[in-house]
């Protein structure tokens, strides 16, 4: 008990620290969370202007698609947030630079000291993006809320933020050999929530069935959100599959942790 009460108060500090140096920059810190924003909404605004020229998108009405893209950005933009410390790309620099040295000789749990490292306050950008997109998707769309369909839009996205985030740890214990960041993660991580914005069964077989079996994003985001907008589900699935974003996400976390603590015990000092 008292070792997970320091581990906290550890955490906690980290990401106090964290806080305090982003915002001695506020006016820096204010256009790059403009920046995020609006990057992010330009993204979303590009396909809402296209689509009403085609009507939907696999029978999916603008309304449908904004509630994917809604629960998909609020959810990464808190994994990105969290998570910013196992960022491939930033990450591999540490690595590069000599720092993962310095962390290992603290006395303190090295996972916590990555995981607090980074803590990027611009995310929230996104996530007030997504939050704008999410009530777009509710003025267009009838939904009759339950607390069954409330309780599956917060485990789609904390199950979003567990996948999204252990996709982050592997890229980074990846870096322990290749030393800096390989591109390859940024598909199933920033490409991956890109492509989850859509309904699923539009995407052909082959790529259904890998992000099924292989990399478990189909339950994610479309499941729930088939429920909640009370649409049938085109692919055939059992019910319950509307249920499994939570532990799809959660799987993916502890084979990333295991992988994460074998690369610790093979990591070799880059000499720098």
């Amino acid at each position: 008990m008292a070792e997970i009460t320091y581990s906290l108060r550890l955490l906690r500090r980290l990401i106090g620290a964290n806080f305090r140096g982003q915002l001695s920059y506020r006016l820096s810190f204010f256009f790059e969370l403009l920046a995020v924003f609006f990057i992010t909404l330009l993204e979303f605004a590009s396909f809402a202007l296209v689509l009403p020229r085609f009507g939907n998108i696999g029978g999916w009405v603008l309304g449908e698609v904004a509630l994917l893209a809604g629960m998909v950005n609020i959810a990464f933009g808190i994994m990105d947030m969290i998570f910013s410390g196992f960022d491939p790309g930033n990450f591999g620099r540490q690595v590069r630079l000599g720092r993962m040295d310095q962390l290992l000789l603290r006395p303190a749990n090295i996972t916590l000291q990555v995981l607090g490292s980074e803590f990027i306050l611009r995310r929230i950008g996104r996530i007030l993006v997504g939050v704008g997109i999410f009530i777009l998707a509710l003025s267009l769309t009838e939904i009759s809320w339950t607390a069954e369909k409330i309780a599956l839009l917060l485990s789609s996205i904390l199950g979003q933020i567990l996948f999204f985030g252990a996709l982050f740890v592997i890229g980074a214990t990846i870096t322990f050999w290749t030393v800096d960041s390989i591109e390859v993660i940024n598909i199933f991580t920033y490409g991956g929530s890109e492509m989850i914005s859509y309904p699923m069964h539009i995407y052909p077989q082959f790529l259904r069935r890998f992000f099924t079996f292989i990399l478990p994003a189909i339950f994610l985001n479309y499941f729930p959100a088939l429920v909640i907008l009370g649409k049938p589900d085109p692919l055939g699935f059992p019910a319950y599959a509307a249920w499994l974003s939570f532990p799809a996400g959660l799987l993916v976390l502890i084979i990333a942790m295991r992988f994460w603590r074998f690369g610790l015990a093979h990591y070799q000092s880059t000499g720098t």
